[in-house]
C-alpha cells in the first residue's frame, strides 16, 4: 500500500492531475470520487487525471510497485459500484475525449474512451452516420464506460450492444504492455500462443480452455438461453466460443473486454463500427395500461410489429413528473392515471407507412384487449415522451422518507417471452418482504429495471437488501436469464455469479482474471472475488444523523441532508454544451467531477451525515467543491431529482460565514444597493471613476476583481425618482400592475427601467410603484441568507397590500422578481406564509405578463411596426429554470415581420458577481464561449441582440464587445416606429 511520499514522487513525473494526501484540495477530490450512482461509498487512496498514455503507464507501474489497483473511471455512472473502491481512481473523462480517426467509406471511427457518446454522434451526424448503442445516460456516458459494461441502451432490439460495434481496442496489459484487441484467425492466434509475453500466455489459455471440452460444456451448460440478447453476467465466455465456432477457431478478444468493467486492461484507444442515421420519421405509440401485467403482455404484441424500442414506465415514475418544473411539461399526451406505460417506437422515410405500423399495432392491442388509450406522438414531441423513459431513475428519488428506491435487481434480464412470468414471481418474493417497487425501462429486451423501495440506513434493510438478489437469483436461473442485462455485476452482483452461472464456470472467470491480471492491478474485486454485496453502502446501518438547523425551510425536502440524498449520482449534471440545457455551467467549462451538481451534493450529504459539533458546515473542503457553483438555478429544474445546489450553497455559505468570518469582497457584494445608493448622487463622478482604465483598475485589484472586466455604471437618476417626477395622475385605467423596482434597474439600467414604464403607459397600463426594499438578490448569491430573510420578509409585508390577481406584480429584471416565486417560499416566517405564497402566484417576469396580455387581446400586433427584424435571444438562467423563455421567444415576434431565433445557450457565465470576481473570471469567460460568445459574434451587425438579465447583457458586451437589448426595448422601438 502506497504512502504519501511515493504519491509525491509520482506526482513529479505525472503530467496530468494527482490527488493524494490530506489537504482540503485533495481531500475534497477523493471524496467526491468515493461513490458513482450505486448505494456503494469508498474512499480511494487517490484520484487520477491521466493526460496522455504515458500517464496511464505511470499509474500501471506504481500499482505494480505498490500492490494496489487501477479503478478505471469515466463519466462514473455505474450502477453496481464498478468504479468504486480503495484504489486509484483513474478518471480519464477529462483528457481522454478525441475523436482519432474516421472512415467514411467503411463506416468506423477511432476515438478515446472518454469521448461522450452523443458529443461522438454530434460530430458523426454530418458524414450521416451514428454510433449506435444508446443508453438513457448517453449525453454523458463515455464510449470507455460504456464498453466497460457492454451497454446496450433504447434501441438494443434493433442496434445491439457495444460489444457488437466495437471492432479493435488498444489495450495496456497489466504487465504495462500494449496489445491491439481484434480479430484474428485460427492461425494468427496460435503464433500469438507460442510467444513468451502476457499477451502470448493470455492467447494460449483462452484457446486452450475453449478447446477443453469439460470446460466447453461447462459453458453451453452455465450461460443464459441463446435467445436471451442482454447477458452482461461474468466474462462473455458463451459468446467468445460461439465466436470461435462459427470462424473455424478465429475470435476476437474485445468479445471479452467488452463488459469485463475495467479488470483486465485499460483501453487507451477503440474503434467502433458505425450505422447510418435511421429513417427520419418518427412516431411513438404510448399504449396506456391498467396494471403492470397488461403491459407486458402488449409488450410481446408490439415486438411482432417489429419496432425500433418497447419501453416501459410505470406509475411510480409518472407520478413524479406532477409538479416537476420540467417533467411536468411532459405529461401532455397522458390520458388518465395509467398504472404503465409502454412506449412503442417506429422510424420510417415516409409518413404512410409511419401511419400504417401505429394502425397495424393498435388494431392488434384492441382486438386482444390491451390497453385503454394509444396516442400516437411524431416529430419533435417524442423527444418528451423519451425524456419520461430517461429521467426514470432520477425522477424516483423524488420518493420521501428514507425506502429508497435501490438499484439490485434492476439489471436482471429474461427473454421476452419470459418476462410477464418472471416478474410475477418477482412480485411474490417481494411481496414476502413486504416492499413495493419502481418497474421501468427495457422491456422489448426482457429487462425490466426494477428497484425495490429498501431503507439502506437500516440493519433489517440491509439484510434485506441481501436476501432480495439472493432470491431473485434463484428465479433468473429458473427462467434461464441473466443476473446482469446492461448495468454490470460491480460490487453488486459480483457475489451471487457463482449461484447464477454455476461453481465450474466461476472457476473460469477466475482462470480468465488470473490470465489477464493475476496481480488484480486492475479494478480488484469486481466480477471476481467480490465482497459481500451488503457491506461499503453509502450509509452506516443504524446510524442516526442530527438535525441540522437551517435558515432556509427545508421541511418540504425533509431538511437540509434529505436533499442533498436525493441526488442519485446519475450524473446528468455532467453533459456538455453540445447536447444542450443549463446544467451545469461550470463543468460544461472545466470538465471535472469537482465542478459538477452531483459532487456538490455529494460532499455535503458526507458531511452532514457524518457532522460533529455545532457546525456541520465549517469544512474546506466542501468550500473546495463549492466554489464554482454559479447559482444558476438549472439543477433545481434540469436535475430529475431537483437537487437546487444554487440553496444549498447558500444555506452552507451562510453557516461557513459565521464560522470564519464574512470576507470583504463578499461584504461589499451584499451591500451592493448600499454603494449604489451613494454613487448615483455623484453619477458623473462615480461613472468617471469606473470608466476610467487606471481610476478603475485600482478599484478593481482592492476589490479583487478582474482586471479584464468593465464595471457598472449608474444613471444620471434613479428610476424611482424618475417615476415621482414623471407619474402623474391620468385617466383611471381598469389595466393595473405593480412594478417592483430592483435596485439593478433602480441604480444601474435606469433607461431600461424608464423605457418600460413609457412601454406600459403607452400600452394603456397605470403603473404603481409603492415603496419597498431592494430584492435580497445581492445578499442571496453570497450566501448572506439572514440579512436577504429579513429584506425578503419586509417587501412580502409591504407588496402584498397592493397585489392582488387583478393587480399583479411584474418585474424587469429576471432575478429580482424571480426572489418571490423561489427564495421567499423558503425563507417567509410562518405569519407570512400565505402572503408570500399569494405573492409568488400574481408575481411575473415582465415578459410572461405582456405575452399573456397579448394571448388576452389586450395587445396586438397592429400596434407595433411592420419593419423586418432578425432577434437573437439569449435567456437568463432563472427564465430558463422557469420555463419562460419561450414565453419571451412569442413575445419578441408579436410585431408580424420579427424573426425571432433563441440561441442554445446556458448560462452567460457572469451569475452576478462570479462574473466579477478575479479567481472566476476565467471560468466565466470559458462558460460564455461555449455557445453564447460565438452566436453573438457570428450575428450580422444588423441583428437584434436581446437579453433580459443585466448580468447576461453586461457578460455580452464584455465578451463579445456587442450590446444587447433587454426584450422591452425592443418592443418599445417597434411601438415607437409603427
Amino acid at each position: 500500500m502506497a504512502d504519501n511520499q511515493f504519491f509525491r514522487a509520482l506526482a513529479r513525473q505525472f503530467s496530468g492531475e494527482l490527488f493524494y494526501d490530506e489537504s482540503s484540495l485533495h481531500h475534497a477530490q477523493r471524496m467526491i470520487y468515493s461513490t458513482d450512482a450505486s448505494v456503494y461509498q469508498e474512499k480511494p487512496l487517490a484520484v487520477a487525471l491521466p493526460r496522455n498514455a504515458d500517464d496511464i503507464r505511470l499509474l500501471i507501474d506504481f500499482a505494480i510497485a505498490n500492490r494496489t489497483t487501477l479503478i478505471p473511471r469515466a463519466a462514473g455512472t455505474s450502477l453496481a459500484g464498478q468504479v468504486v473502491g480503495n484504489g486509484i481512481v483513474v478518471d480519464i473523462s477529462k483528457y481522454f475525449n478525441r475523436i482519432i480517426e474516421l472512415n467514411v467509406e467503411e463506416k468506423w471511427v477511432r476515438v478515446q474512451p472518454g469521448i461522450i457518446r452523443d458529443d461522438l454522434n454530434v460530430y458523426l451526424r454530418q458524414y450521416g452516420l451514428m454510433y449506435a448503442p444508446e443508453t438513457s445516460t448517453a449525453n454523458r456516458a463515455m464510449i470507455g464506460g460504456m464498453i466497460g459494461n457492454n451497454s446496450c441502451g433504447l434501441h438494443s432490439i434493433v442496434w445491439g450492444d457495444a460489444r457488437t460495434h466495437l471492432i479493435e481496442a488498444e489495450v495496456l496489459l497489466s504487465d504495462n504492455s500494449q496489445a491491439t484487441f481484434k480479430y484474428f484467425t485460427k492461425e494468427e492466434i496460435d503464433t500469438k500462443a507460442k510467444q513468451d509475453s502476457l499477451e502470448g500466455r493470455i492467447y494460449a489459455g483462452l484457446a486452450g480452455m475453449l478447446e477443453n471440452a469439460g470446460k466447453v460444456q461447462d459453458i453451453q451448460n452455465g450461460y443464459p438461453k441463446k435467445s436471451l440478447t442482454r447477458r452482461n453476467t461474468g466474462y462473455a465466455l458463451d459468446l467468445l466460443l460461439e465466436e470461435k465456432e462459427k470462424h473455424n477457431g478465429g475470435f476476437n478478444l474485445c468479445t471479452i473486454l467488452a463488459g469485463s468493467e475495467g479488470t483486465i486492461g485499460l483501453i487507451t484507444e477503440a474503434k467502433l463500427n458505425l450505422l447510418p442515421l435511421p429513417p427520419g420519421k418518427e412516431a411513438v405509440v404510448c399504449i396506456h395500461c391498467s396494471t403492470l401485467a397488461e403491459s407486458l403482455h402488449a409488450n410481446l404484441v408490439a415486438l411482432k410489429h417489429k419496432p425500433m424500442a418497447s419501453e416501459l414506465v410505470d406509475k411510480y415514475i409518472m407520478d413524479f413528473t406532477k409538479g416537476h418544473l420540467t417533467y411536468q411539461l411532459n405529461r401532455f399526451f397522458l390520458k388518465g392515471d395509467p398504472a404503465a406505460l409502454l412506449i412503442v417506437e417506429f422510424l420510417e422515410e415516409d409518413e404512410s407507412t409511419l401511419d400504417e405500423k401505429a394502425e397495424k399495432l393498435i388494431a392488434e392491442l384492441t382486438q386482444h384487449r390491451l390497453g385503454y388509450a394509444y396516442p400516437v406522438i411524431k416529430g419533435e414531441k417524442t423527444k418528451l415522451v423519451w425524456d419520461i423513459r430517461k429521467a426514470g431513475l432520477g425522477l424516483i428519488r423524488n420518493m420521501p422518507g428514507d425506502a429508497q428506491p435501490v438499484n439490485l435487481i434492476e439489471d436482471c434480464a429474461v427473454a421476452p417471452e419470459d418476462l410477464p412470468a418472471y416478474i410475477e414471481d418477482l412480485q411474490e418474493v417481494l411481496k414476502k418482504y413486504k416492499l413495493t417497487a419502481s418497474y421501468y425501462a427495457h422491456a422489448g429486451a426482457g429487462e425490466l429495471h426494477v428497484e425495490p423501495m429498501i431503507n439502506l440506513k437500516t440493519q433489517e434493510g440491509k439484510e434485506t437488501f441481501r436476501n432480495v438478489l439472493r432470491d431473485t437469483v434463484e428465479l433468473v436461473k429458473k427462467h434461464n436469464g441473466s443476473l446482469s442485462g446492461e448495468h454490470g455485476d460491480g460490487r453488486l452482483r459480483g457475489e451471487f455469479i457463482p449461484n447464477a452461472l454455476g461453481a465450474n464456470v466461476y472457476a473460469l472467470l477466475k482462470e480468465v482474471k488470473q490470465l489477464f491480471d493475476a496481480q488484480n492491478i486492475f479494478n480488484a474485486n469486481k466480477i471476481v472475488d467480490t465482497p459481500p454485496m451488503n457491506e461499503f453502502l453509502r450509509y452506516e446501518a443504524g446510524k442516526k444523523t442530527t438535525a441540522v438547523k437551517t435558515v432556509f425551510d427545508f421541511s418540504r425536502q425533509e431538511g437540509i441532508l434529505k436533499l442533498a440524498e436525493k441526488c442519485s449520482g446519475s450524473g446528468d449534471c455532467r453533459k456538455t454544451h453540445l447536447t444542450g440545457g443549463t446544467m451545469c455551467p461550470s463543468y460544461m467549462a472545466t470538465r471535472r467531477e469537482k465542478d459538477t451538481t452531483r459532487a456538490r451534493a455529494n460532499i455535503l450529504r458526507q458531511f452532514l451525515t457524518n457532522h460533529a459539533g455545532d457546525n456541520p458546515f465549517n469544512h474546506q473542503e466542501i468550500k473546495e467543491v463549492m466554489d464554482l457553483c454559479l447559482s444558476c438555478k438549472a439543477c433545481k429544474s434540469e436535475c430529475p431529482s431537483s437537487v437546487d445546489v444554487a440553496k444549498l450553497k447558500a444555506e452552507f455559505l451562510q453557516h461557513y460565514y459565521e464560522a470564519n468570518g464574512v470576507p470583504f469582497r463578499t461584504w461589499l457584494i451584499g451591500n451592493f444597493t448600499k454603494t449604489q445608493q451613494l454613487a448615483i448622487w455623484v453619477p458623473a463622478l462615480y461613472n468617471l471613476v469606473v470608466s476610467n482604465k487606471t481610476l478603475s483598475g485600482l478599484v478593481k485589484k482592492t476589490i479583487g476583481f478582474a482586471a479584464g472586466r468593465s464595471l457598472p455604471t449608474v444613471g444620471k437618476t434613479s428610476l424611482r425618482k424618475w417615476y415621482n417626477r414623471h407619474n402623474s395622475p391620468g385617466m383611471p385605467s381598469t389595466k393595473k400592475v405593480v412594478l417592483f423596482c430592483d435596485e439593478f434597474t433602480n441604480y444601474n439600467d435606469v433607461e431600461i427601467g424608464i423605457t418600460t414604464l413609457k412601454l406600459l403607459q403607452a400600452l394603456g397600463y397605470e403603473v404603481l410603484m409603492p415603496k419597498h426594499l431592494e430584492s435580497g438578490r445581492t445578499y442571496l448569491s453570497k450566501g448572506l441568507v439572514k440579512k436577504a430573510k429579513k429584506i425578503i420578509n419586509e417587501n412580502i409585508e409591504t407588496l402584498s397590500k397592493y397585489v392582488t390577481h387583478d393587480i399583479p406584480m411584474i418585474g424587469i429584471e429576471p432575478s429580482g422578481i424571480l426572489t418571490f416565486r423561489d427564495e421567499a417560499l423558503d425563507l417567509c416566517t410562518e405569519e407570512n406564509r400565505s402572503k408570500a405564497q399569494h405573492l409568488s402566484v400574481n408575481s411575473f417576469c415582465i415578459e410572461e405578463f405582456l405575452i399573456n396580455e397579448f394571448d388576452k387581446g389586450h395587445i396586438t400586433t397592429e400596434m407595433f411596426t411592420s419593419d423586418t427584424k432578425l432577434v437573437k435571444l439569449h435567456g437568463h438562467c432563472y427564465q430558463k429554470s422557469f420555463k419562460i423563455v419561450p414565453a419571451i421567444h412569442r413575445l419578441l415576434g408579436i410585431p408580424r415581420n420579427y424573426t425571432v431565433q433563441t440561441i442554445p445557450s446556458g448560462c452567460c457565465g457572469m451569475a452576478g458577481s462570479f462574473g466579477y470576481e478575479q479567481e472566476h473570471f476565467d471560468v466565466s469567460m470559458q462558460v460564455g464561449e461555449l455557445v453564447l460568445f460565438p452566436a453573438v459574434r457570428n450575428a450580422a451587425e444588423d441583428t437584434i441582440l436581446a437579453a433580459s438579465g443585466t448580468s447576461c447583457r453586461h457578460q455580452i458586451k464584455d465578451g463579445t464587445q456587442r450590446k444587447a437589448l433587454h426584450p422591452v426595448e425592443i418592443l418599445y422601438q417597434a411601438l415607437e416606429k409603427r
